[in-house]
């Protein structure tokens, strides 16, 4: 199964989301690849990463793992001013998009279980 996590404006968080994906022995085997502006404004920007999931066992790594990345950046990123936090939060599987921000892992796991059984539509897969 194949999704994509968009940057938002927020290239840094993709950028460290990455890294920890690779530096994770339960995720370090997950194909991720980073997507960037071909053309335009946004060339060599990175967009989104796509990740791509072979089993139950690549969903629940990168299940804990998200959810333990998130929080490190939680704790340890100092607060925007605005409140808000942008890239790293939305997964984008087909023509639908889940905000993934505030799921546990459990919960996460089960999404992307759920996805796995499920055609993307619009994905051309």
């Amino acid at each position: 199964m194949k999704f994509r996590i968009p940057a938002n404006g927020d290239e840094e968080a993709l950028v460290d989301l990455q890294e920890w994906l690779a530096a994770d022995p339960g995720t370090a085997q997950v194909q991720v690849t980073a997507v960037g502006g071909d053309s335009g404004p946004t060339m060599n920007v990175l967009e989104a990463i796509d990740v791509i999931l072979g089993n139950a066992v690549d969903i629940a790594n990168f299940a804990l793992a998200y959810v333990t990345w998130r929080s490190m950046r939680r704790d340890e990123a100092p607060a925007r001013s605005d409140g808000e936090e942008t890239g790293g939060q939305l997964l984008v599987h087909g023509n639908a998009s889940v905000d993934i921000s505030h799921l546990s892992s459990e919960e996460l796991a089960d999404l992307l279980r759920r996805l796995h059984e499920t055609p993307a539509v619009g994905a051309g897969e």
